[in-house]
């Protein structure tokens, strides 16, 4: 029998953790580099972290949220063209990876299974991977392809965090179904970290939250 883990959302940090994790933030970030094979990635010196999403999630505008720079993240008109893993430096302590949108329908069959196979490996042989992030839109709960993500992620003994993205687009009296279909769905997966980030990229909540938990990862 599953083991029913509540998932509560995480409770909002202290405020001197809030305006440490504010300061790190506010500092240089920068891309780095975009990477297609496993020889391309950067060396693995600092701690990093990496976000992953099905297309049209609002990995991009979460990304430019919690940096505060609009243009950092690029979103593509066409879902799933981009199929770089693409590394962002913050400061000199981590790096932020922008992992390629999944359950892109229209990618040629070819193109989908170089993705997956990279993304194996990246999972499997990133020592300094510190947690992913995976995002679910709000609206809409977990689906088939992040249940997919997700157990690639047990497999790899990679610890994920849920972070819930759009909560503004949710009405307060759907909040609590959405929020128990998210639960079950979590409760089947090992790797799954206790606790859930609701964030809007639009009205700025959970972001200093997150950027708390990301400072915090080192």
């Amino acid at each position: 029998m599953t083991q029913q883990l509540p998932f509560p959302l995480v409770d909002e940090p202290e405020a001197d953790v809030i305006e440490a994790a504010r300061v790190l933030f506010a500092g240089e970030v920068e891309f780095l580099k975009g990477v297609v094979a496993m020889d391309g990635l950067p060396p693995d010196d600092r701690a990093e972290v990496c976000f992953a999403g099905r297309s049209n999630v609002g990995k991009s505008s979460l990304i430019n949220a919690l940096t505060g720079r609009k243009g950092l993240a690029r979103a593509s008109n066409t879902p799933g063209r981009t199929q770089e893993i693409n590394y962002f430096t913050l400061a000199n302590d981590h790096y932020l990876v922008d992992l390629p949108g999944y359950g892109f329908a229209n990618a040629p069959v070819d193109v989908v299974a170089k993705w997956q196979n990279l993304l194996k490996n990246y999972l499997a042989g990133r020592a300094s991977l510190r947690r992913a992030f995976v995002l679910i839109d709000f609206r809409h709960g977990v689906k088939a392809v992040d249940e997919e993500i997700m157990t690639l992620l047990d497999k790899s003994a990679v610890t994920f965090q849920v972070v819930l993205t759009k909560s503004d687009k949710v009405k307060a009296k759907d909040h609590d179904k959405v929020l128990a279909q998210v639960r079950g769905a979590l409760a089947k997966h090992p790797a799954a970290y206790p606790e859930m980030v609701l964030t809007s990229s639009e009205k700025g909540d959970g972001i200093a939250t997150l950027r708390a938990i990301i400072a915090g990862l080192a």
